[in-house]
């Protein structure tokens, strides 16, 4: 199954748009050579020549794997004639890239679902093997093969690591697998019998990954799954519980963006209003990837997806509906055995009814040991007509027409494959290409549609977002950290409204939380302005600012008034600490001692007189 929204090209054939989700070239995956390891040639994570669609997983283990050997001494190449070893984790063109590296005499390590679930195929005689649930010993099979030996780690265990060493491909772009495996059982898929049955993260863990990256400077979050929508039900959670426990992470100002991956019908129907909740949220991208393989609910069943074309259409016209400027991407399979001239016609008007702006289309392969694989072929010629009939009907269409002269908001993480422009996406996800000037790589800006084109729009920058003076930052993030600590009983849904800039008065609101407010974006709390203009070294200075730190989750009165204000003063008086009901009564104490004495001395002198 392939990830749409990593394709360079939405159909067969006819290469990459410009600038069209291209690796940036300014973040490199070759660490610092060490003269005393080899070389290694990663040849999915190097994508030297044409590029390939990207598969759900292989992606995030390319990264992982790519990690563990920089950690151990190796050096990734893009240059496959220096490299000691190949290492390959793919789909696309494998006994090619296999053939290739077997005539170069290089010694070759093979990863991903296609060894994992056909080890016996001719083509992997004589190659080592990493299997897709053994990523985190790709140290120790690169190892033995540099040695002369033929090594295949196959077995199953538990679920890697979530924190192994990592080599990001794009620095800002965490792609995150929420588990691996799948419920399914297609019948022309390898993926269930390679990576196994669903074994999903814990939410605690992805959660805490997601709070280690942004810490790291990750300025997108792609969660990355064989199917996004079947999340949690092997241990007893779903996907709505996750996505709201990281929204609830992402920070304030929007400066992170969180990326929904590739979902099946069946297991997103019961969840559509939570998923569209989410997806309306300012810090997550308006986007879904949802397969559709077909128009005709013959072929759906031949192929076993366990949903109808109503189901698809439930899906796609209830978040158009719910989530303003959704977008959705699909993909269709041309030519799967069985499917007649109209099962055919039926998915050509299903696309043109929909317009959608990303279709991957593919030609039916039969890959070995599926049950596809020993039904009766359509025609190889007739598989190829329709295949460009359906790209002829995709490609004229214009997504984007409407989009000239309107302002967006876009997160820039990208070096176009020109050089000369920057790739940002809209909150819905749409590409747009502005001018590279100055370092805005990781920043999000305001930008005004100067023109569109079939696969992306361009546009000037009018702002660039998201440069937070540092004290109003601090402010946020201790505040932030108040509220988490004192609010645990809210639900981490009401916590999804963390990064909007306006109150949400249903998000631990004042039944909830003893009188929180949510502080508007660039405020600083009245009680933070009064205690700063306190001299540091006063006592009264020292007892306020001590009493700022105790109520630091109490904000802006401007949304209290003035006798909201006076209300909440008086009524939390009794939970002052036993160290400041004593400094306040010595304080009182003094007064009184020295009004007493004033009044003695007074009566003194006139006595005197």
């Amino acid at each position: 199954m392939e990830d749409i929204e990593d394709l360079l090209a939405g159909s067969g054939g006819g290469g990459a748009p410009p600038g069209f989700r291209l690796p940036i070239n300014a973040v490199g995956v070759n660490p610092k050579y060490n003269k005393n390891k080899p070389r290694l040639h990663d040849n999915h994570l190097s994508k030297t020549g044409s590029l390939s669609p990207k598969i759900p997983g292989t992606e995030s283990d390319s990264e992982y794997m790519a990690g563990q050997l920089s950690a151990f001494g190796y050096a990734l190449t893009d240059n496959s004639e220096e490299a000691d070893i190949w290492l390959i984790n793919t789909q696309s063109a494998m006994d090619t890239l296999i053939a290739k590296c077997k005539s170069a005499k290089k010694p070759l390590v093979v990863a991903g679902c296609v060894p994992q679930g056909s080890r016996d195929l001719k083509e992997l005689e004589g190659v080592s093997i990493v299997g897709v649930q053994q990523i985190d010993r790709v140290v120790e099979v690169v190892e033995e093969t540099l040695k002369g030996h033929e090594v295949r780690l196959l077995h199953r265990k538990k679920l890697p690591a979530l924190d192994l060493p990592k080599v990001r491909r794009n620095k800002f772009v965490e792609i995150l697998p929420i588990n691996v495996g799948c419920l399914g059982a297609c019948t022309y898929c390898k993926t269930k019998h390679a990576r196994g049955h669903l074994g999903s993260y814990t939410v605690e863990s992805l959660v805490g990954r997601v709070r280690t990256v942004i810490a790291d400077g990750v300025k997108e979050v792609w969660l990355s799954s064989e199917d996004t929508g079947a999340y949690g039900r092997d241990i007893g959670v779903n996907l709505p519980i996750l996505l709201n426990a990281i929204v609830a992470e992402l920070p304030p100002d929007g400066s992170t963006m969180l990326r929904i991956g590739m979902t099946n019908p069946p297991f997103i129907l019961e969840h559509l209003k939570e998923i569209a909740e989410v997806l309306r949220h300012p810090c997550v991208y308006s986007f879904l990837h949802v397969p559709v393989q077909s128009g005709s609910d013959a072929v759906l069943s031949a192929m076993n997806r366990e949903y109808t074309l109503s189901d698809f259409r439930t899906v796609v016209d209830t978040l158009i509906e719910l989530v303003p400027g959704m977008q959705i991407a699909t993909d269709i399979i041309c030519g799967f055995p069985g499917e007649t001239d109209e099962d055919f016609n039926q998915t050509v008007n299903l696309i043109k009814e929909y317009k959608f702006p990303q279709v991957h289309i593919s030609q039916f392969y039969p890959r070995p040991g599926t049950p596809a694989a020993r039904m009766k072929k359509v025609p190889s010629a007739v598989v190829k007509k329709r295949s460009r009939e359906l790209t002829s009907v995709f490609e004229a269409f214009t997504p984007y027409l409407g989009m000239e002269g309107r302002v967006e908001r876009i997160w820039i993480t990208e070096i176009a494959a020109d050089g000369i422009h920057l790739v940002g996406h809209t909150k819905g996800y749409v590409q747009v290409l502005v001018p590279s000037t100055g370092n805005m790589l990781g920043t999000s800006a305001l930008v005004k549609i100067t023109s569109v084109g079939r696969w992306s729009v361009f546009g000037e920058v009018i702002k660039i977002l998201n440069q937070v003076d540092d004290k109003i930052a601090s402010n946020r993030r201790i505040s932030s950290q108040v509220r988490q600590d004192k609010c645990s009983s809210c639900s981490s849904q009401n916590e999804s409204s963390a990064c909007s800039n306006e109150p949400d008065p249903s998000a631990c609101g004042l039944e909830c939380c003893e009188g929180k407010i949510t502080l508007e974006e660039g405020q600083v709390s009245w009680i933070d302005r009064f205690a700063e203009d306190i001299n540091s070294q006063n006592v009264i200075g020292w007892l306020l600012r001590k009493r700022k730190n105790q109520l630091k989750g109490v904000e802006n009165d401007v949304a209290l008034g003035s006798k909201k204000k006076q209300e909440w003063m008086g009524g939390n008086m009794g939970e002052w600490g036993v160290v400041d009901r004593a400094l306040l009564g010595g304080m009182l104490v003094s007064f009184l001692i020295i009004l007493a004495l004033l009044i003695h001395v007074g009566f003194r002198t006139l006595s005197t007189k």
